[in-house]
């Protein structure tokens, strides 16, 4: 089975476009999300590979959970507790990744994870979570499907990335092959093997400067991952982008979602 490399810096340089530019976490999809959990008021969250927070940070105000965010990037950590006290929620950060978890953030009701699974090793991970989370307890992983964009201007991005970026596209490619083994098939091999899906569907209207952020947003295309070839990449990508809409306006519609996995 595959299993990406660690990586603790991949997303370095993406902090100040992640919370800005990428697909956002509606607030009716995490409460729903945690009402169907059971979460009550101050029991334990992980929000783990949490980037900048949003997930924890919602819950926390939401249902009033006692959370704890784990990520390996100091950047995203700066931006995870500026945005907590922005939010007005108390959330405890700290530099870690599923390679640190153990008796020191248990006992927990429920680990979060958003687009960030796909980076650890998913069966040692799970393992691990089990071993200090409750009987009732259960694991979300969070993440967005695209439906469709127009004009396509993803695929304007994923092809000036195979120019600009292709070692890091190759990763990406490779999470798209035939022997990546998906989520579900891990979770249905796991001791969290009882799975519901939750998502909602959402059409957002987007500018030139959204899908410029949204790129860069990415370790595929990271002003990190591109290096001295950042500037260039920005501007065939919005040359290519104003190609498509004169207008500079572009249209998407993602459904975004979370997949509770309990125990069977």
């Amino acid at each position: 089975m595959m299993t990406i490399p660690f990586e603790a810096r991949r997303f370095q340089s993406t902090a100040a476009y992640y919370t800005r530019y990428r697909v956002p976490y509606p607030n009716e999809l995490i409460a729903r999300v945690a009402a169907r959990a059971g979460l009550t008021a101050g029991e334990r969250v992980l929000d783990l590979g949490c980037g900048p927070g949003q997930l924890g940070i919602a819950l926390a105000r939401l249902a009033g959970v006692d959370v704890t965010g784990l990520d390996p990037e100091p950047e995203m950590l700066d931006a995870a507790r500026a945005d907590a006290a922005a939010a007005g929620v108390d959330i405890t950060f700290a530099k870690g990744s599923s390679y640190d978890l153990g008796p020191h953030v248990a006992p927990l009701k429920m680990t979060v994870m958003g687009r960030s699974f796909h980076w650890m090793d998913r069966p040692a991970t799970l393992k691990a979570l089990d071993e200090i989370t409750v009987p009732d307890g259960c694991i979300v992983l969070f993440g967005d499907r695209h439906i469709s964009s127009t004009p396509d201007w993803r695929q304007a991005v994923n092809k000036l990335a195979e120019t600009f970026s292709p070692e890091r596209n190759a990763d990406r490619e490779r999470r798209n092959g035939p022997d990546w083994v998906e989520h579900e098939s891990i979770l249905l091999r796991s001791p969290f093997s009882d799975l519901e899906r939750i998502s909602v569907i959402r059409d957002r209207m987007l500018s030139l400067d959204d899908i410029v952020g949204r790129a860069f947003s990415t370790s595929v295309t990271s002003p990190l991952a591109l290096g001295q070839r950042a500037i260039a990449f920005e501007t065939a990508l919005r040359d290519t982008l104003l190609a498509l809409s004169p207008e500079g306006t572009f249209a998407e519609v993602v459904e975004i979602g979370g997949l509770i996995a309990r125990r069977g």
